[in-house]
């Protein structure tokens, strides 16, 4: 696997720090303590980042392919030391406080690596994880440490079945809009949950998780088909054992992780994410490892992307596809090769061969998910960045799960501070034709957390609102989300931006074709409004969360 560009350097160990000369005895003394022998002191020191957890299903089988990365580890001739971290399972987070924890997760998963990589002096590491704030605090602790690293991600769980049709968590969220607007019973609700996640594995839709695995995928930094292969499939632990003995290649070669991820697979996961019409979360995501890895992708490159690469695939929720059919028609590898001339072809991987080299040995696509540019599903990207009087400094629309003929919609705002106060209303209230709703002080520091919102999108969808009801909100949405729906929208309400000022009954102007999001409000009355503003502050408990909130965490 290793590309004769390569050369081999010497075997410098970072973890000689802990294990050579007399002075070292102590540590030694530890060492054999957890197994070791003499003769292991002469090979590398693997990590295993594991983020199994036995409440999360994108994590129960972990435990499973670390045991088949430290297998090929160790059949390569280095030494495999597992350690776990946190995870925060989305689904169960969704809808009360414990969602405000999920982002900032990230960092504190992204810290907790590079304590124990630094502490302990690891020469290179495999990073084990799934889900959607998982994987990205793996990439940054990664950038952060630069190591000789290599992704396994957990892979998509299988779809559920409901009399006949399949189902996702996705479904279930939206199932509930049904159910109160009395279209299904208790039992069937019941019925329905039971069925919807049958296993383990990320969520079976294009949701944060599988797109974040994609992405990690078309940067060069797991093996390929690695994002596709499904969680139960036993080509996962052939995958993982891969890595495992792919990993003490990569330090042989020296190949760190800023060796691999250039400026370049970063836009290749961005054109990836658009030609997919993946999580807007990936917004965040990439934006953060571009920061970590040294790289300035401001907004306006996302939107200039997302302009020029057309959307090939339509995976749930933006289409009726899942992502076993997307592993069906040839996953990341196929999609690469369609994509060929707009990708950066001369990008590395941790195969140690360039991009360009794999995708001649990549498959065409099978079957007719994965379109070609030609013959798009659409001819924009499925992400776009919105600027405009409402957000000066940006906000995310999910352009793959909007109609095509709601780009542009001009309605009258409801505005509520919670996501709390908007369920409510969803749940049991009438939502009159182009009403915008919107959602503030669910910032990153208003919020606090900057709480992802899938209830109020999928009530939205399940009470059949998506043609009648935009959402506006300083907060963020699911992976699954479809409908006009617009977030991260900047500046928060907490920090007086535009969001702060709106009132009910304000028209409100959505041009995605412009890329424009206007308050329509005389600047007059704006500034009225904003001598009588004062901040919402909501009152947490949480020391975790005040960290946040007073800029000492996360910015």
């Amino acid at each position: 696997m290793k590309s004769s560009m390569l050369k081999e350097k010497p075997h410098e160990m970072r973890s000689n720090a802990i294990k050579k000369g007399v002075d070292r005895a102590p540590h030694r003394s530890l060492l054999h303590a957890v197994g070791l022998e003499k003769e292991d002191f002469e090979k590398p020191f693997i990590a295993v980042v594991n983020s199994y957890t036995s409440i999360v299903p994108g994590h129960i089988h972990l435990n499973s392919l670390a045991e088949e990365v430290s297998r090929g580890i160790r059949d390569e001739g280095g030494v495999p030391f597992v350690f776990n971290t946190i995870a925060v399972c989305d689904g169960l987070a969704m809808n009360h406080e414990g969602m405000k924890y999920s982002l900032p997760s990230r960092e504190v998963i992204a810290d907790s690596i590079e304590i124990m990589l630094s502490a302990h002096m690891f020469d290179a590491a495999v990073f084990i994880s799934s889900c959607d704030k998982i994987v990205p605090g793996h990439l940054l602790a990664a950038a952060r440490l630069n190591l000789p690293s290599i992704f396994v991600t957990g892979g998509p769980m299988y779809p559920g079945v409901f009399k006949g049709r399949r189902i996702d968590l996705v479904s279930v969220f939206e199932v509930l809009g049904e159910y109160h607007e009395g279209k299904f019973t208790l039992e069937e609700l019941r019925e329905f949950e039971r069925a919807a996640c049958p296993g383990a594995g990320s969520c079976a839709g294009l949701f944060t998780a599988n797109t974040m695995a994609c992405l990690v995928e078309a940067m060069g930094l797991s093996l390929p088909n690695m994002a596709a292969t499904h969680a139960l499939d036993e080509k996962k632990k052939r995958l993982a054992y891969d890595s495992g003995r792919r990993i003490v290649g990569l330090w042989r070669e020296g190949l760190k992780f800023k060796d691999v991820v250039k400026r370049e697979n970063l836009i290749n996961a961005i054109i990836i994410d658009n030609a997919l019409g993946g999580s807007t979360n990936t917004v965040l995501h990439i934006s953060a490892l571009a920061k970590e890895a040294g790289y300035d992708l401001s907004l306006q490159v996302f939107d200039e992307i997302s302009r020029r690469v057309p959307t090939l695939v339509l995976i749930r929720p933006s289409g009726e596809s899942f992502m076993i059919d997307f592993y069906n028609a040839g996953g990341i590898p196929s999609l690469l090769k369609m994509l060929r001339k707009y990708i950066y072809l001369d990008a590395m991987t941790v195969t140690g061969k360039p991009l360009r080299e794999l995708v001649e040995t990549f498959p065409e696509p099978q079957g007719s998910l994965i379109r070609p540019p030609e013959n798009p599903y659409r001819s924009e990207g499925g992400i776009a960045i919105l600027r405009g009087s409402l957000a000066p400094e940006g906000a995310v629309i999910k352009l793959a799960g909007t109609p095509m003929q709601l780009r542009t919609f001009r309605g009258r705002a409801r505005v509520f501070d919670s996501e709390e106060e908007v369920v409510k209303a969803l749940e049991k209230e009438d939502f009159e034709e182009n009403t915008v709703v919107v959602v503030r002080y669910e910032g990153l520091l208003g919020g606090p957390g900057m709480r992802e919102m899938l209830m109020p999108t999928s009530l939205i969808v399940g009470r059949s609102l998506v043609e009648k009801v935009a959402l506006v909100t300083d907060g963020r949405f699911s992976g699954g989300t479809k409908g006009i729906a617009i977030g991260h929208v900047s500046p928060e309400a907490f920090l007086g931006g535009p969001i702060a000022l709106v009132k009910d009954g304000d028209e409100i102007l959505i041009d995605v074709p412009g890329r424009r999001l206007d308050l329509l409000v005389d600047e007059d009355e704006l500034q009225e409004r904003r001598r009588k503003w004062t901040p919402v502050v909501k009152k947490i408990e949480s020391k975790f969360l005040n960290k946040l909130r007073d800029n000492r965490f996360f910015l």
